[in-house]
């Protein structure tokens, strides 16, 4: 997500202090890695296997004393069972284990049973009601954690209720993210309640889309942190808000920021109220896609549904364009109605009907001739990003049963690795690059590219190949390691990394891009892979970014802002601007990758939207594509 001011390009570097080898040669060498990098299913095969053969040699080795004994009249060391005869007697009977085809049957139903376990997981979410008169999918728990009846004990609702994600802080880090929340939350209330953005410095607010941007965005995330009362407090005035005011908005960031967060609301508190607004607010949108071409226009104004291209030029951006299908495609299912689907399937089938370079897409399309600009950039970062996460996303969101969207994203990543995918130097740190024009590579990196590997680890998680796992844990680390060598522990928005072998270190920051916008993408990341794996040291890296946050950007009377100057822990200089995505995004995937609970917005449920708001998935038919 980006902010309403046109980015610049920029160039950043780091000193790398540790001499890290990211290359899988190494990384390959660690049995603790390997061990982590397997399935859950695979682990406990293993486990049952090896306990197995360990009953066996239980089984055999006595058998075989005792027949050594026999035959050799040699001590058997192994305690003998008195099954027979008199008290002191030695009847030479040896104490054996069960029957060893009770153990096979007992090895083999654990198999099956972890196996029908799994399979389940990977079904998509077990019956979300959609009938009218209970649209919601989940209820806030309120019941106190050790209700008992009139015998001391449980009931059986409350452990039924145990299987159910339970809303609010379960750990200290949580709780921590929870008051960050808070602190967050209070800025706003007093110095921009019902506008789109705190100003947290000088306190008082901007205004963009006059949407509410803030408020709204943050809505799922206090369901889900159990804030009851600001929830209530933010419903009330969506209920009151108007979705059509007499301004011009932004089509890509209305439909992630506002139609998203009205969407994942809706499903996760079933209050109809959401729903109303998102409908009225989709129906607002539909005009841009009234274009000469299959592309839809970037702007519309919402009173008068007068849709145009962007006051800087003709073009649209493609990652715009592309990554607005989740949430109307959730529009239609919720509703029924086609309408909203059908706009953007023709938009989708349009931008994979066009020729590429390695199924890599530029980064403008124009909206009339609904063809790719000529020389543009290719790029995962800004204009380009989410077009690829979205291929990944709509063909979850349907229960892996479109396989346009697959196919094409296995060729984009196949794409990405032959151009853009390279190694630095001095240590190897694995990064994403650009081509210039379409042509000429260079290694500079937006920290927006840090979504990709917690979508390379989403499509793993989904069944794709093995080696997506290991390009986006190497990924990863290099998102890591842009905070890590920061002397404030924070990423700056954009760096370069050194290619040239006389190079001494890895990634370089320009003085132009050291500023951070609170941005969640590497807390997103780490959030899908620590799901993956289950490998602690993710929410290690991930405690220790929440920390610089709350050290160099935390506002003591309320909210946090972006800053300046990643580099100086001095004067890091504040922006005096607190990003909606801050609460809609950031704050949230801090709180859900330090939850223990994977029910908790489970991965085979729902689907997140760029902006961070779950939609569930519709189709309960998976299949294994690896």
């Amino acid at each position: 997500m980006y902010t309403q001011y046109q980015k610049r390009d920029f160039i950043s570097f780091t000193v790398a202090e540790d001499q890290y080898n990211n290359s899988k040669g190494i990384r390959r060498q660690s049995c603790r890695r390997m061990w982590n990098r397997l399935s859950r299913l695979q682990r406990s095969v293993i486990c049952i296997v090896l306990g197995l053969g360990v009953l066996c040699g239980i089984y055999i080795i006595p058998g075989l004393y005792s027949s050594y004994k026999h035959s050799h009249g040699e001590v058997n060391f192994f305690h003998r069972n008195k099954i027979s005869g008199n008290e002191g007697e030695d009847n030479g009977v040896i104490d054996m284990p069960p029957n060893m085809q009770e153990l096979r049957d007992k090895a083999a139903k654990q198999v099956q049973d972890i196996m029908d376990r799994r399979k389940s997981v990977k079904k998509g979410p077990p019956g979300i009601n959609r009938e009218k008169d209970n649209p919601g999918v989940h209820e806030m728990q309120q019941k106190a954690p050790n209700d008992e009846d009139e015998n001391g004990e449980k009931n059986e609702e409350e452990e039924e209720d145990n299987s159910k994600p339970k809303y609010g802080p379960q750990n200290p880090r949580q709780a921590a993210v929870v008051e960050a929340f808070k602190h967050a939350w209070s800025g706003y209330k007093k110095y921009a309640w019902g506008h789109d953005e705190l100003k947290p410095v000088s306190k008082t607010h901007s205004e963009w889309f006059r949407l509410g941007l803030t408020l709204i965005d943050g809505l799922d995330t206090m369901y889900i942190m159990g804030l009851n009362e600001e929830f209530q407090e933010a419903r009330d005035w969506v209920a009151k808000m108007d979705v059509n005011p007499n301004v011009d908005v932004n089509l890509f960031e209305t439909t992630i920021r506002v139609l998203g967060g009205l969407l994942s609301t809706y499903h996760l508190s079933g209050d109809p109220v959401f729903l109303e607004k998102a409908v009225k607010l989709g129906d607002s949108l539909l005009p841009c896609f009234n274009s000469n071409s299959k592309v839809p226009y970037s702007d519309v104004n919402l009173k008068t549904h007068k849709a145009h291209a962007p006051k800087w030029g003709p073009d649209s951006t493609v990652s715009e364009v592309s990554t607005i299908q989740l949430e109307f495609r959730d529009l239609t299912f919720t509703t029924g109605d086609q309408k909203y689907k059908a706009a953007v399937d023709e938009v989708m089938d349009h931008l994979l009907s066009l020729p590429k370079k390695d199924h890599l897409v530029p980064i403008f399309i124009n909206a009339n001739t609904g063809k790719f600009r000529t020389g543009s950039t290719i790029t995962l970062g800004a204009r380009g990003d989410s077009y690829y996460e979205y291929l990944l996303k709509q063909w979850i969101q349907t229960g892996q049963t479109e396989d346009k969207f697959i196919d094409e994203y296995k060729k984009a990543v196949e794409g990405i690795e032959d151009n853009l995918l390279k190694e630095s130097i001095p240590t190897g740190l694995t990064f994403i690059g650009e081509l210039i024009s379409g042509n000429n590579f260079s290694p500079k990196m937006d920290h927006l590219v840090c979504f990709l590997p917690g979508t390379l680890a989403l499509g793993f998680f989904n069944g794709l190949m093995d080696h997506h796992l290991d390009i986006s844990e190497g990924l990863l680390y290099t998102c890591y390691q842009m905070y890590a060598q920061m002397p404030t522990f924070l990423s700056p928005e954009i760096v370069y990394f050194n290619t040239n072998v006389h190079g001494r270190e890895d990634i370089v920051v320009k003085s132009a891009d050291t500023h951070n916008l609170l941005r969640p993408e590497t807390i997103e990341s780490l959030f899908y892979v620590y799901r993956v794996t289950q490998d602690e040291r993710y929410r290690q890296w991930g405690w220790k970014i929440f920390e610089a946050f709350e050290k160099y950007t935390k506002i003591p009377t309320g909210g946090y802002s972006s800053i300046d100057n990643v580099k100086n822990v001095n004067h890091p200089g504040y922006k005096n601007k607190m990003e909606s995505f801050f609460l809609g995004e950031t704050l949230k995937y801090f709180y859900l990758l330090f939850s223990d609970d994977f029910n908790l917005i489970s991965l085979d449920e729902y689907v997140f939207n760029t902006e961070g708001h779950p939609l569930p998935i519709r189709d309960n038919t998976r299949t294994d594509t690896r």
